[in-house]
């Protein structure tokens, strides 16, 4: 069965998922890049830069298994890029240069249409108009069977979980404050939605927990 997967997604420990003022120039807003420091941190993390070493252990196996049975992912547009409104030109090709890291199918949501692009080591970006349950149903034929990968950002990930279709998701919580920024959960009753969690386990770089939706 496919189903729909948050992964990794960090928040601070005042509940934001992104700083304020995004930009080219400051993808995750400011203070935004000091969430991550857990997962870049590790091996599996340094690989996909091209680099040797980092981290092995929890927060290791955390970012090993998010990319475990994935077939597809989708992205908010703020995922994609930094460009907002209509796209000027075709120039921008996402934030990972000719060879993402997805090496599957990329969904990616907007509200205005883009042909799709093809990039090296299997990526494939493909713009999707028509919403977030027509994304979906996308990415879950794509993936041929295989989950898919809810990628971000904090906006998408909302509408998802208030439509209850998300069937898990991991939830990275670092010992960091933003004061500001974009909040994951913030109004969302997550027991009434159908959410529990089903596994926790702290390092000293994050507490993992990990939300399922109750049948």
């Amino acid at each position: 069965m496919t189903r729909l997967r948050v992964n990794c997604f960090t928040l601070s420990l005042d509940g934001y998922g992104a700083g304020p003022d995004q930009s080219l120039d400051n993808a995750l807003g400011a203070g935004g890049e000091a969430l991550h420091e857990w997962a870049v941190a590790t091996r599996r993390f340094q690989a996909m830069l091209g680099r040797e070493g980092g981290s092995t252990g929890i927060d290791n196996d955390f970012v090993e298994r998010s990319f475990d049975n994935v077939g597809a992912w989708i992205l908010g547009r703020n995922m994609f890029g930094p460009v907002r409104g209509p796209w000027p030109d075709e120039n921008w090709k996402g934030w990972w240069g000719d060879n993402p890291p997805y090496h599957v199918p990329v969904f990616v949501l907007t509200h205005h249409a883009r042909p799709s692009i093809e990039m090296d080591g299997g990526t494939t970006f493909h713009f999707v108009t028509d919403g977030i349950h027509a994304a979906l149903a996308r990415a879950r034929e794509a993936s041929q069977g295989r989950d898919v990968r809810l990628g971000g950002g904090v906006a998408t990930i909302r509408q998802y979980l208030q439509a209850g279709l998300i069937d898990e998701m991991h939830l990275a919580i670092v010992p960091k404050l933003l004061g500001s920024g974009e909040a994951l959960l913030a109004g969302l009753d997550l027991p009434a939605l159908g959410y529990a969690c089903g596994e926790h386990v702290s390092t000293p770089a994050a507490l993992h927990a990990v939300l399922e939706k109750l049948a």
